[in-house]
């Protein structure tokens, strides 16, 4: 054994360098490249947002078809349950809403609809509390469990809400 090295003696402590890896990319490039992908982001919502607003205010001809659409859905009611004739006259109407004037109403639920402030804010007052009233019957016909009515005259209800709205444009 050598008697110069002593095996309880303790060393120093090595350098970390060598042992962590490089960095990727410099600070400055990371800052570049979340710039880059912020402005593609805005740039991109901008793009949408012309584009729908094009799409919505140049399309009498969308509208049109939306509520010949609606129409002969509503023509074409035939359940002998309310709660069935409940569900499709709202099912047109929610059809209309999103292709005539882009609102979501198709892809909510009564409440998110209800509960939502600018839900038909394109139409006069007016219209839109006979529309929020229209669903909230409709959604108590769909859901209540002692529900009744006839069908018909629903749809018949239905037939004059989708002419009000259809008569008023909505306000671009």
């Amino acid at each position: 054994m050598n008697g110069s090295e002593n095996p309880l003696e303790l060393r120093g402590v090595l350098p970390p360098e060598p042992l962590l890896p490089s960095p990727g990319l410099p600070a400055w490039a990371w800052f570049a490249l979340s710039a880059g992908v912020l402005l593609a982001a805005l740039v991109a919502i901008v793009i949408i947002r012309l584009v729908r607003a094009k799409r919505l205010t140049s399309s009498p001809s969308l509208r049109e078809l939306s509520y010949r659409q609606a129409l002969a859905a509503l023509q074409s009611v035939s359940a002998d349950r309310i709660q069935e004739a409940a569900t499709q006259v709202s099912s047109a109407l929610r059809r209309y809403l999103a292709g005539a004037c882009g609102d979501p109403a198709l892809y909510e639920t009564h409440e998110e609809f209800i509960g939502r402030h600018e839900a038909l804010s394109a139409y006069p007052d007016e219209i839109r509390a006979g529309t929020s009233e229209a669903f909230s019957h409709l959604a108590r016909l769909k859901y209540g469990p002692d529900a009744h009515g006839d069908p018909q005259a629903l749809a018949a209800e239905a037939r004059e809400l989708l002419d009000k709205l259809h008569r008023h444009a909505p306000a671009a």
